[in-house]
């Protein structure tokens, strides 16, 4: 039996939790064994799990982040026994996701990836491997990844540094690092991303675009009167905006803007916001925690008339799949990976920060109407991201690879 080893920052919880769930799933069903390490956020999973340190050494991992930007340079401890437990494990495959979030020493885990010997393969959720500091750069229009990251005009973001600047440190070890790995393979998930490896120092690795896939068994046209009833907006046109983190690169303050020009009868529900940023919203707002209950996204989206991702920064963003699987059309900037899933039929681009233009777009899809778009968003998404389809592709490069 061929065993594939994962590493995620999460297991089952958010959209790269989800993913690396559901591709150990996919190995599982053709005979693979699939273990999962993790660092954190455990959830009930098919797969063998490992977690990854304790509960004090993410936060200690923070700590020195926030005091020396040192990223993925502690957890010394937690992925030593990590790599004892790989060893013991002997994969034949393994499969990399995000490997910042507080939880693993990145020197630790690639030097002994470059003795071991074993094929890997890592897919890039964002752009953190390449650059210094930052996960994404697009918010600010830095380009010093593709040369050498220093004085990062970010440090102060995910993962933040308050006070030691290290980016051109990182940005030099992480060049050293990253290519030491001798049969390493890089999935972007977006076309985007894939041309942006092209001009950063991993330029030279093997790279396969594999689109994100979701359960369209989940994700697909539900009813929506309990939505509307449960909310008391029968009748309105429901605009949605979904985030794990909003941060400003989701453009909150783009929801809040747009709140203000658009009158009564529409009106806009937010998911994944914190307490505080809740009982900051204006009226007519309605704001909703964090939720792992996919049954109740699907609602939503099949609730609503049409999904907003105003977002600055962005891969290849898996609410936009969630939304047209349930039959609700998108609108989101030009930004990175996320129009890549959007045709003419299924949702409409605009210029990043264009309010005005999110206004025009919202429009036009309201005097057309949500069913004018709900069949081709649900087909759109079964012919091109249903996860067997998309998760199959990784089973295809992993024999590809061990042959």
């Amino acid at each position: 039996m061929k065993t594939l080893l994962q590493i995620n920052v999460v297991v089952n919880s958010g959209s790269t939790g989800r993913i690396t769930e559901e591709i150990g799933q996919t190995a599982m069903e053709q005979g693979w064994k699939n273990v999962i390490a993790f660092g954190r956020n455990q959830r009930p999973s098919q797969s063998e799990l490992i977690k990854i340190g304790k509960e004090w050494d993410i936060r200690v991992h923070g700590l020195q982040t926030r005091l020396f930007d040192r990223h993925g340079l502690a957890s010394k401890t937690a992925t030593k026994k990590l790599v004892q437990q790989i060893q013991k494990i002997n994969p034949d495959i393994i499969h990399l996701h995000n490997i910042h979030g507080y939880y693993l020493n990145i020197e630790i885990l690639f030097r002994f990836l470059k003795q071991a010997n074993i094929p890997v393969v890592w897919t890039l959720h964002d752009c953190w491997p390449i650059t210094g500091h930052c996960v994404y750069f697009d918010y600010v229009g830095c380009e010093k990844w593709r040369r050498q990251c220093s004085r990062c005009p970010q440090k102060t973001s995910y993962p933040a540094s308050y006070f030691i600047d290290r980016s051109n440190k990182n940005f030099k070890l992480k060049k050293e690092l990253f290519s030491l790995v001798p049969n390493l393979t890089l999935v972007p998930v977006s076309n985007w991303l894939a041309n942006i490896l092209k001009e950063s120092f991993l330029k030279n690795t093997p790279v396969k675009v594999i689109h994100n896939g979701i359960n369209t068994e989940i994700f697909r046209p539900v009813s929506n009167q309990v939505i509307r009833t449960k909310y008391n907006v029968k009748g309105k046109f429901i605009l949605l905006g979904v985030a794990s983190d909003w941060s400003p690169r989701k453009g909150l303050k783009d929801f809040i803007e747009l709140r203000k020009k658009l009158d009564s009868s529409y009106i806009i529900i937010l998911v994944g916001l914190s307490k505080k940023q809740i009982k900051n919203l204006p009226n007519k707002i309605i704001g909703i925690e964090k939720t792992n209950n996919i049954q109740q996204l699907a609602e939503l989206y099949s609730a609503s008339d049409v999904f907003l991702n105003p977002t600055y920064e962005d891969n290849f963003p898996t609410t936009n799949l969630e939304s047209m699987a349930c039959g609700t059309p998108v609108i989101t900037y030009k930004t990175g990976g996320s129009p890549e899933s959007i045709d003419q039929n299924t949702g409409m681009i605009v210029k990043k920060g264009d309010i005005n233009g999110l206004i025009l777009a919202i429009n036009q899809i309201k005097e057309k109407g949500k069913v004018f778009y709900t069949g081709t968003c649900v087909t759109r998404v079964h012919q091109l991201y249903k996860k067997e389809d998309r998760y199959q592709e990784y089973l295809t490069l992993y024999n590809s690879i061990l042959k």
